[in-house]
C-alpha cells in the first residue's frame, strides 16, 4: 500500500510517499480502506516535534527521541471496512466508519481495534467531513461539556474562535445553550457568526476580555488565568489547551482565591468520544469547515496548506480521489 512516511522530525518536506506492507490484522481489529484523513494542527506539531512548554521532554520520550516511533502518522480518518478479525462483532465488511488512532491514517489502509475510537459514519456525512471533525469537535466537547460543564444561559468566551478547535467550540457551546462570544481576526468575524456565535470580537480592535463570562476557553494561548480571572463571574472557569508550569500553579492557587477555577485537560479519543462526535454530525449541530482536499501523493502540499490556512480543515484522500485535488 502507499503511505506518507515521516523518516525524521522536521518541516513538511521531510514527508515521503512510500510503498509499505499492509497492516497485519489481529483477531480484534478491522482493516479500513482510508478514504479521507485529517491534517490538523496537532499533526503539524508532532511532525516537527513542536511539543510546547514543559511537555517537550515528555513528548520526545513518548513519540520518539530523535525521530517518530510511528513513521506513518495521521490520527483522524474515515473510510470503509474491507476485512474484520475473527472476534469482531461491531463491524462488518462494507461498513463506512470514521475515528481516531494513535497513528497510521496517512495510508491507504489502517488496522484498528473494534473497541477503540471507531464509529459508524452517519448517513449524509462524507468521508472528508467525518475525518475533519473528530480532532476539533472531540476536543471542544471534552473541554466545554465535560471539563467546564457548561450550562444553558451561561456566557462563554472563546479565544481563537476561527481555529481548528474554536470553530467546533462555537457550535458545541451554542448547542449547550450558552451565549457565545468568539474572538478572532477581522477577516474571520463572518465565519464565526455563521457557525453560531452570538457576538464576535476582532481581538486587534477590542479587548475580548472586556466583559464578564462564566467560561473562558483559551484556544489561542492568548491570555492566562491571572488576567482572565478579572473577567470571570463567580464560579467562572478558565480553560486552556496549553499546559505549562504557570497553568499548574494557577490551578492550585485558584482553589485558594475563591470560586473561580483554572482548568486543563486532555481530550480522549476512545469509542465514547468518537460516538459523541458521530451523534453531533448525525443531528446536524456539528459541521466542519472544509477548505482543501488533496490526494495522498500531495501530502507535503496538504501540510503546507494546513499550516497556512488556519480557518478551515484540510484532508488527504488516499483512496477516494487519488489523482484529484480540490481547493475551495
Amino acid at each position: 500500500m502507499h503511505a506518507a512516511f515521516t523518516p525524521t522530525y522536521g518541516p513538511a518536506h521531510v514527508l515521503e510517499l512510500r510503498e509499505l506492507p499492509e497492516p497485519v490484522l489481529a483477531d480484534d481489529q478491522v482493516l479500513i480502506e482510508v478514504h479521507a484523513a485529517h491534517v490538523h494542527q496537532g499533526d503539524l506539531r508532532l511532525r516537527a516535534a513542536d511539543f510546547p512548554g514543559v511537555s517537550a521532554p515528555f513528548g520526545r520520550l513518548m513519540m520518539g527521541v530523535t525521530r517518530p516511533k510511528r513513521s506513518v502518522q495521521g490520527t483522524m480518518f474515515a473510510g470503509r471496512v474491507v476485512a474484520v478479525g475473527a472476534s469482531v462483532t461491531r463491524f462488518e465488511v462494507g461498513d463506512d466508519v470514521f475515528g481516531a488512532a494513535p497513528a497510521g491514517a496517512w495510508a491507504e489502509r489502517i488496522a484498528v481495534a473494534e473497541d477503540s475510537g471507531l464509529a459508524h459514519r452517519p448517513e449524509g456525512i462524507s468521508a472528508a467531513q467525518a475525518a475533519a471533525s473528530q480532532y476539533g469537535a472531540g476536543t471542544a466537547l471534552h473541554f466545554l461539556r465535560t471539563v467546564a460543564d457548561v450550562q444553558p444561559g451561561e456566557r462563554v468566551l472563546i479565544l481563537g474562535g476561527s481555529g481548528g478547535v474554536g470553530r467546533f467550540a462555537i457550535q458545541v457551546a451554542r448547542h449547550l445553550g450558552a451565549h457565545v462570544t468568539a474572538a478572532g481576526s477581522a477577516d474571520t468575524l463572518g465565519l464565526m457568526q455563521r457557525l453560531g456565535a452570538h457576538e464576535v470580537v476582532d481581538y486587534k480592535a477590542q479587548d475580548p476580555l472586556d466583559g464578564t463570562f462564566d467560561v473562558i476557553l483559551d484556544i489561542a494561548d492568548a491570555t492566562g488565568f491571572g488576567r482572565a480571572r478579572h473577567s470571570l463571574a463567580d464560579g467562572g472557569r478558565y480553560l486552556t489547551l496549553f499546559i505549562s508550569l504557570g497553568v499548574f500553579a494557577w490551578m492550585t492557587a485558584a482553589r485558594l482565591l475563591g470560586s473561580q477555577r483554572a482548568l486543563f485537560g486532555i481530550a480522549p479519543d476512545g469509542r465514547e468520544a468518537v460516538e459523541a462526535v458521530r451523534d453531533g454530525l448525525a443531528e446536524g449541530w456539528l459541521s466542519p469547515v472544509l477548505t482543501a482536499r488533496f490526494p495522498l501523493d500531495e501530502i507535503v502540499a496538504a501540510h503546507l496548506q494546513a499550516a497556512a490556512a488556519r480557518h478551515g480543515d484540510v484532508v488527504v484522500e488516499p483512496v477516494a480521489q487519488p489523482a484529484v485535488r480540490v481547493v475551495a
